[in-house]
Parts: C-alpha cells; structure tokens; sequence
C-alpha cells in the first residue's frame, strides 16, 4: 500500500537533530524530502543513511525556503507534512498516522497538529506555549508557504481544517543549550521581524491569514498579531511579558521556564522595538 503522505524536512548543519527525527518517522514508510540550505556536518549523509531525498538551495528565510520544497520537490502523495529538523514525532502522533485514512477526511485540507517546546532540556508548559497547535500537515498542492511573514513561518490552507488535540510533535533545538546560539540566532530574527513590521507600517505587507479571535488557531494568532502592531513599541514588551507571566501562568514553569519567558518574550521584543526606530530613523535621514 503507496503512503497517503510525504515528509518535508529543512536542514543546516543538523546532525545533531536529524537522526532523532528520522528515527521517530521512520516506521511510517513515507518518502522523505529534504530541503538543505548548505550543511557541512553529517546532516546528508544521515538523511541518506535513512532513504531520503536531498536538494540544495540557498537560504534567506523560511517561508522563502519552504515556498521553495513545496514547488520543487516531486511529491507524489496527496498529503504533506512539513518538519522542523529539531522536532520529534511521538509515538501518539505515530499511531495517528499508522491510521490515517484519506476517507476519514473528507471535504478537510489541513491538519494541526500539538506541539510541546523545550528550552534547555525544560518542557515549557505556560506562557502560552502549550497547547500550541501548527499546522503541519495538508493536501500537497492546496497548502502553501505564507509569503507575507519574513520569520514568523505559517502554511495556508484554503478551506476546512482539523486539529489533533492528542498526539504531539516535540521540539527541542539542543544548539540553544548554548545560550550565546540562541541569542545570535534571535538578534538575526529581530533583524527580519523589524524590517517586516517597518513595511507594515508603511502599509507595503500585509496579513495573508483573516484576523479572528474565535477563528482557527493561526486564525487567533493573526488576530493577536494585529492587535501587537497597534500597541506602543517599547510598551508592548512589558505588556507582553507580564501577561505570560500571569495571566498565562509563566511562572510555574521554573527558573530555567522563567529565563526563557523573558529571553523570548521581553528581551527579542524590545530589541526588535530598537531596531524598527533605527530603521525608521535611517529612512527618515535618507529622505532629506
């Protein structure tokens, strides 16, 4: 029996990630795609050692790199899932797709699924981190990579969706165990989020996804996303922060919890806040 769906990985220098990952999808017997952007560890010759197929393209965001797997890979399936390299399928989430049958799913083109991050070898349970559903798998050739979002990576998919509620995918990137990744890794997103929030101000880029609060979960997220714009910039870090902290419980999730609340949820806004008034400040100067 052919497989109902394929797997799409992106990859840079993941040997540390990949064999976790293939290992835990490995008993489904789906073709698996690798989309890699210029590894100079192990990462092909794992991906190769577990059947995949690998091609190369050069890197400048995710939504560009996943438009990119989605247009050139040869995806026979009629159903998609897109991973992350640090990410593991757990065995709930296996089981559900041992069982998919297309029939089931009449008249549905997208699937989220749950997800379960950690942070230094801690599961961030508050803060609004958990439940957090992403849509990962699709009909191949209905979904597509949000275009509008420089970092911030979604999937659009027209018409009805579902959420699996049971069965999660984790993720744990174990580069970011070393603090000084982390924060070089996010002063490079707050250079792409400041430059995206600039031209929305500027009225140049748009929300693809429709704004509603009682809508789907990316749906929700947009709607939250628009509400952040209208906010005071160097306000809105606080703001936010706090609400992690106690409206959505934060600070039951420990120290190590705590560190990565502030990290991700005070300390990457506000200096993405500079960076947008460097940048309309260099506009400003550039246009006398």
């Amino acid at each position: 029996m052919s497989s109902l769906f394929s797997f799409i990985i992106l990859t840079y220098n993941e040997e540390i990630h990949l064999p976790r990952l293939l290992a835990s999808i490995s008993l489904l017997n789906a073709p698996t795609f690798i989309l890699d952007s210029g590894s100079i560890d192990r990462t092909i010759e794992i991906g190769e050692s577990f059947g995949a197929n690998f091609s190369q393209h050069p890197f400048e965001n995710h939504p560009k790199q996943w438009d990119y797997a989605l247009n050139n890979f040869n995806i026979q399936t009629p159903w998609v899932i897109c991973l992350d390299a640090d990410q593991i399928v757990t065995d709930e989430l296996k089981q559900r797709l041992l069982t998919f049958r297309e029939e089931d799913y009449t008249g549905i083109n997208g699937i989220y699924f749950n997800r379960k991050n950690f942070f230094k070898g801690k599961w961030i349970k508050y803060g609004g981190y958990y439940p957090l559903y992403m849509l990962k798998m699709f009909r191949y050739g209905t979904g597509y990579s949000d275009l509008n979002e420089n970092m911030d990576h979604r999937f659009i998919v027209p018409g009805a969706t579902t959420v699996w509620k049971h069965g999660v995918i984790l993720e744990e990137n174990l580069k970011e165990n070393n603090i000084r990744f982390w924060i070089d890794k996010h002063n490079r997103y707050s250079d792409l989020v400041a430059s995206e929030e600039v031209e929305r101000i500027h009225l140049l880029r748009s929300q693809t996804i429709k704004p509603r609060f009682w809508g789907s979960p990316y749906e929700r997220t947009a709607w939250f996303k628009r509400l952040w714009w209208k906010l005071p910039r160097y306000t809105r870090p606080g703001i936010y922060f706090t609400y992690r902290m106690i409206f959505q419980l934060g600070i039951l999730d420990g120290r190590t919890g705590i560190i990565f609340h502030f990290l991700q949820g005070f300390w990457f806004r506000l200096i993405v806040d500079i960076k947008i008034d460097e940048i309309l400040k260099q506009n400003d100067e550039s246009s006398k």
